[in-house]
């Protein structure tokens, strides 16, 4: 008999659950709800609210509104949002994440601080493009050097001082090899300031996942492929179990994948609702029925 095993520890981080908590009621209350861009990286999930009522729009779209209600999403936003949102009478529903705002917070003192100062290099550690660097870079005038993996960190100028922070949904381990690498080849003349701002949810994900992972034969790992911590919690399952797939949904699923396993593992991104693994897994119990 084939094992299957939802992992406890997967699905939607705390910043998730509170932005579809307040989409769903705003939506409950029967008016228009917009959403700035997909409200979570799961194609799956934007659908179910979709059909509850909520309108993704993208930032063109939202230039144009007037008079209107709009969710900003767990990411963040940049200082521009809130300032068209007041020009044009949309009322805001906040749902960042609050440890997203702490850093935006942050990463603003620190650019205030000494914004006439060009020997100091404020560097993100994140995804260039990704929706929560957008509100970071934006709380520095779009002067923020955004370093995508530690490699990159060779085309900072070390003759200036630097002050790092991280996208909070990337690798503490190679956060910690950025941070190294700076502290080892900075001129002395110059100042190294980090801040570890990466949300311990996230990161204390990885040493379960990576056990969950190791202890079955087979993983499918469900997540949006918009996803960047779908991707990178994907690597590490990879890491400690080569036969780990990355699916969308159970269409994606391959019934040979199942023969000779005795146990079968469904995990995913803190973007993957736990309502998709569970329809997964059924979906894989009702393949093996079928095999016998």
């Amino acid at each position: 008999m084939i094992k299957v095993e939802i992992d406890e520890g997967s699905g939607f981080c705390f910043g998730v659950v509170t932005a579809i908590n307040k989409a769903e009621e705003e939506l409950a209350k029967g008016e228009t709800l917009y959403c700035l861009g997909d409200i979570v990286h799961n194609s799956r999930e934007v659908e179910r609210l979709k059909t509850m009522g909520l309108i993704t729009i993208n930032r063109e779209e939202f230039k144009q509104l007037r008079n209107a209600k709009v969710l900003l999403r767990a990411h963040g936003e940049p200082p521009e949002t809130y300032m068209i949102a007041r020009e044009n009478n949309i009322e805001i529903i906040d749902a960042t994440c609050p440890v997203v705002l702490r850093l935006q917070k942050r990463i603003k003192q620190e650019f205030l601080q000494d914004a006439a100062n060009d020997e100091k290099q404020i560097v993100i550690y994140g995804k260039n493009g990704h929706a929560e660097v957008l509100g970071l870079v934006g709380q520095t005038d779009g002067k923020a050097i955004v370093i995508e993996k530690a490699e990159e960190v060779k085309k900072l100028d070390l003759n200036k001082s630097v002050r790092l922070f991280s996208q909070t949904t990337k690798s503490l381990d190679e956060f910690q090899e950025i941070v190294a690498y700076i502290k080892q080849n900075i001129s002395p003349e110059a100042t190294f300031e980090y801040y570890d701002t990466i949300c311990r949810q996230v990161a204390n994900r990885m040493p379960k996942l990576r056990e969950f992972a190791a202890t079955h034969d087979l993983i499918f790992f469900v997540s949006g492929k918009k996803s960047s911590n779908g991707k990178m919690l994907f690597e590490e399952c990879l890491k400690v179990n080569a036969n780990s797939h990355l699916i969308d949904n159970e269409k994606e699923i391959d019934p040979s994948l199942l023969q000779n396993v005795q146990s079968i593992g469904v995990c995913g991104a803190t973007s993957t609702p736990k309502w998709l693994m569970e329809k997964i897994y059924s979906h894989i119990q009702s393949l093996i029925e079928e095999s016998k």
